[in-house]
């Protein structure tokens, strides 16, 4: 009974450790399992919230491949935009330079207007200028044809006047039954030098003193009456010689028998001259030595000594002061009718 007890005993001990072994195995396994449990529950939250995290990786992958492809696209806008930009900034310079290039030719054309202005200006002053000469010259012209009419008028008349006087010279002679010689053209009288003085001489002799007490008086007073006076511009004695000897010593004896000649006259003109009248012989009469020039020349064209040798006492006219001052007044005005054709040829718009 002893050993069935102690079989039992050692059965029951024996179960009893076996019991308590498949217990502790049982909550070793449980442990593992509730370990694994944990671990697999650990596990699956890790791997739900790595696949959460690749989720939000993936997405924010995917956010940022679109904001890299967004960011292209804007790259490419802005390098579009850049192009364009520098296009129209091309298209602006070129612009810019168009208008800089046109504002150069508006800036000269404005100072070529004003050039062409102030030429034109300057043109209009000229041709202002210029009608006011032309005007002028024109009333020049006139004037001087004018002039030029009573010139001639004036000259006609003392062509007339000097006609008329060598006529009453002549009657004035024959009426004092005087024997001279009148150049119808000139109006002088030619006096012999061998009977007014000896050969080679300018001492008046006394047949010379007679034949000029003679003459002169009558020649004086006819051209210094009041008729013709006005007219008179100069009484002229000339003295020559014949071409003998040389010209200086004929000059010589040529001027001293002209003056014996004009101072007789002036020793002699208050005895038929009023004192008027002599005043106005002293101021118009001139002496002068003619030499040998002028010689007188026979029919054969041989000089004719005696003849050479003379005293010339004749007088001037005024028509020949009227003739140059008329002929100055034609060139004068054929000066003014030529630049008066050349400034018209000239003047603007001709």
């Amino acid at each position: 009974m002893k050993k069935v007890n102690r079989r039992k005993m050692r059965d029951t001990a024996s179960h009893n450790v076996w019991r308590s072994y498949s217990d502790m195995m049982s909550g070793l396994l449980l442990l593992f399992v509730l370990i694994m449990a944990v671990c697999l529950m650990q596990a699956q939250r890790n791997y739900t919230e790595k696949l959460q995290e690749q989720a939000k990786q993936l997405q924010t992958q995917n956010a940022l491949d679109e904001s890299k492809t967004q960011i292209d696209e804007q790259a490419l806008q802005l390098a579009s935009q850049q192009s364009t930009l520098d296009e129209q900034a091309a298209a602006l310079e070129s612009l810019q330079s168009a208008l800089a290039e046109q504002a150069e030719k508006l800036s000269q054309k404005e100072e070529d207007l004003a050039a062409s202005q102030a030429k034109l200006d300057e043109q209009s002053q000229l041709l202002a200028q210029r009608d006011e000469a032309l005007a002028a010259s024109q009333e020049k012209l006139d004037e001087q044809t004018t002039l030029m009419t009573q010139q001639q008028q004036k000259i006609d008349q003392i062509i007339g006047v000097k006609a008329d006087l060598i006529a009453s010279l002549n009657e004035e002679f024959v009426a004092n039954q005087i024997n001279v010689e009148i150049d119808y053209q000139t109006g002088a009288i030619v006096l012999d030098s061998s009977v007014l003085f000896d050969y080679n001489e300018s001492v008046l002799t006394e047949a010379g003193t007679a034949i000029l007490a003679q003459i002169l008086p009558v020649y004086c007073k006819v051209l210094l009456s009041q008729e013709y006076e006005p007219y008179l511009a100069e009484v002229i004695i000339d003295g020559y010689t014949d071409t003998t000897g040389d010209y200086i010593t004929n000059l010589d004896l040529s001027q001293r028998r002209a003056f014996a000649v004009a101072e007789y006259l002036m020793n002699l003109k208050d005895s038929f001259l009023s004192g008027e009248e002599s005043e106005i012989l002293t101021q118009k009469l001139t002496a002068n030595g003619r030499s040998l020039s002028n010689p007188i020349l026979d029919e054969n064209g041989q000089v004719d000594m005696d003849a050479s040798r003379r005293v010339e006492v004749k007088f001037r006219m005024k028509d020949e002061e009227m003739m140059a001052e008329l002929q100055q007044i034609i060139e004068d005005t054929q000066m003014g009718e030529a630049e008066l054709q050349k400034e018209q040829q000239n003047a603007p718009g001709a």
